[in-house]
């Protein structure tokens, strides 16, 4: 068994007795629920196209790792380091997002992606969120020890850039969810009052507008408030699933519902879920996620350090967000929105991104007595 002594000074000494070990164990346990998840809900997906049985189960069990490997050495660089790395990977994405428009492939009307080879495609919206996040805190940290800098205005100008991007693609909820972060930490910054009744003001009117211009969003929505208003297939089958589960599920591999849902290993997992292992399962893993987003949250708000804070709430309001939305639609709490769940759906740039962003909060709301790290 390997122990790491208290007196034990390296890197890994230090980062084992600093990190939120009780959040770090919760995430490694999600993420051994999404590879039994995708063990039982993918093999009819890769079927469908022409693939051996257990083609994504393969290529999860390449992601996964190398997700692991990204938390584990971005939860140990110091919060100049995050920055930082933020920096270069905001950079990157947004040249991603950009290239998405000239050669991204157009995959259900939509170009979010890039072809990798040998990688298979990446979103690189994925790594914009936490990025996004990070350099936000830091503007609207340094507006409030500088108030002739203009954190504010930059942040705001970024923000605008980044929605404008997505809605050109269109991912109207990646937008959701950004645009939620992000007006998260202007609010935990100290905006004033009548700054929130605008932002609420143009967050309605964006809404409408969404639903005046994009056909998909409006279909969304209207089948969302009257069922008979369209095509409800995924959803109504995603709460038969749930039924036919009940308690304690009809047993691992007894499932139907993932030969029936196209997306039943990405945005429809937990319909999977379900079925197959039951309530009980997936309160579990619901419970997990409220667990990590709760305790994530409560040591953010310890920090005596604004950056800090702003950062690591985002980051935190961000993974909770994603899992949030995931759970809503599949049970039709929400208009049906493609989101995946974090480390659970399947999906390559999912995992890595949503690794890095949870690697960035482990690292920030480590306990920082006697670490010496400049924030």
């Amino acid at each position: 068994m390997i122990t790491v002594s208290r007196n034990d000074t390296s890197v890994v000494g230090r980062w084992w007795w600093t990190v939120d070990r009780w959040t770090l164990g919760a995430i490694l346990v999600i993420m051994a629920l999404g590879i039994m998840l995708t063990m039982a809900a993918s093999p009819p997906a890769a079927e469908r196209i022409g693939a051996e049985s257990f083609h994504f189960v393969r290529r999860q069990l390449l992601f996964l790792p190398v997700a692991l490997g990204v938390l584990l050495i971005s939860s140990m660089a110091s919060p100049r380091m995050v920055r930082r790395l933020a920096l270069l990977i905001f950079a990157a994405s947004l040249l991603g997002l950009a290239a998405t428009y000239v050669i991204g492939p157009e995959i259900k009307g939509a170009r979010r992606w890039l072809s990798l080879p040998g990688f298979g495609t990446v979103q690189p919206s994925e790594f914009v969120k936490p990025s996004l996040a990070v350099i936000s805190a830091w503007l609207f940290a340094q507006k409030k020890l500088n108030p002739s800098f203009p954190g504010y205005l930059l942040s705001t100008v970024l923000f605008a850039v980044v929605v404008a991007m997505l809605i050109g693609q269109p991912d109207l909820g990646m937008t959701i969810v950004v645009a939620a972060v992000w007006a998260g930490q202007f609010f935990l910054a100290g905006l004033p009052i009548w700054v929130v009744g605008f932002g609420v003001l143009g967050a309605l009117g964006s809404m409408v507008g969404a639903y005046a211009m994009l056909p998909h969003v409006q279909s969304r929505i209207d089948r969302f408030i009257s069922p008979d208003a369209g095509d409800n297939y995924q959803v109504n089958t995603a709460l038969e699933a749930f039924s036919n589960g009940g308690l304690f599920g009809r047993g691992p591999g007894e499932g139907t519902v993932k030969a029936l849902l196209p997306d039943a290993h990405t945005d429809f997992v937990m319909a999977v879920a379900g079925e197959e292992f039951g309530l009980i399962t997936c309160l579990f893993i619901v419970s997990l996620f409220i667990f990590v987003v709760l305790r994530s949250l409560s040591r953010s708000m310890k920090e005596t350090s604004l950056f800090i804070m702003l950062a690591a709430s985002g980051l935190t309001i961000q993974f909770g967000l994603q899992a949030a939305i995931n759970f809503a639609s599949t049970v039709q709490l929400m208009p049906a929105k493609g989101m995946t769940l974090p480390f659970i759906s399947y999906g390559g740039s999912s995992a890595i991104a949503v690794a890095l962003a949870v690697g960035m909060m482990l690292a920030l709301t480590r306990e920082r007595a006697g670490l010496g790290e400049a924030a």
